[in-house]
């Protein structure tokens, strides 16, 4: 062989070379770390992209099922979405089933394989937000009025649903004085009224409230700093 012929030889190799390696594979391509995140029973699929997937043209596929169930189905609003994420709350509504969800990459006419989440059933993973909090000043006392969170779904009448249907909730309600920035403990219990007395006058309060879920033994975070200064 030539020196000529050799030096073609050795080009076209190096271009297919070239094709082979920017190709992405089927394991390089395949969804991380899929899993749920819940709040307050809003169920979301989340995932990373796999090593070769982080492009325009990578697209992922989303299906789910109920334990127990052999037919997967897809999630037509997640059906070749560039999203790392996908809503699948109203497909997990029935909160102490157990659920799974997987995801799978197209890229360059390539299909990954399907990554699927662990177990997930929502009653038991779900995180609740702080409650809703206001606090009104009354006659040198401060009345705090708590309420959990809604879920996203309605009842039959159309109105919201309360976490409260679901779980024994435990409000915690703190007083921070703004002079000494010192937080207590003033009230933990299942009432949603509490009245703050003995409050010295000239004096700035701000309240924060926690729920906490004894049966899983698990806390909200705080909710925001409602400031007063009494009188």
């Amino acid at each position: 062989m030539t020196r000529k012929h050799c030096f073609l030889v050795f080009l076209v190799s190096v271009s297919l070379t070239g094709v082979v390696e920017t190709q992405p594979t089927h394991t390089s391509l395949k969804p991380q770390r899929v899993h749920f995140q819940s709040r307050n029973f809003h169920n979301v699929l989340h995932w990373q992209p796999g090593r070769a997937a982080a492009s325009n043209s990578t697209f992922y596929f989303v299906q789910y099922k109920i334990y127990g169930q052999r037919q997967w189905r897809n999630k037509e609003d997640c059906w070749g979405i560039r999203e790392f994420f996908c809503d699948l709350t109203n497909e997990t509504s029935e909160i102490q089933e157990a659920y799974y969800g997987r995801v799978r990459t197209a890229a360059a006419g390539i299909h990954s394989a399907w990554t699927m989440t662990q177990r997930f059933i929502p009653w038991w993973e779900t995180k609740i937000d702080p409650p809703v909090m206001n606090v009104t000043q009354i006659n040198g006392s401060l009345l705090v009025i708590l309420r959990a969170p809604n879920i996203p779904y309605r009842n039959q009448q159309g109105k919201n649903v309360s976490m409260e249907n679901y779980y024994e909730l435990v409000y915690r309600v703190f007083i921070i004085y703004n002079s000494l920035e010192k937080e207590q403990k003033v009230y933990e219990g299942t009432h949603r009224v509490v009245e703050i007395e003995a409050l010295t006058p000239h004096t700035g309060y701000c309240v924060v409230a926690e729920i906490y879920q004894p049966m899983l033994d698990r806390r909200s975070q705080k909710s925001e700093e409602r400031c007063v200064e009494m009188p």
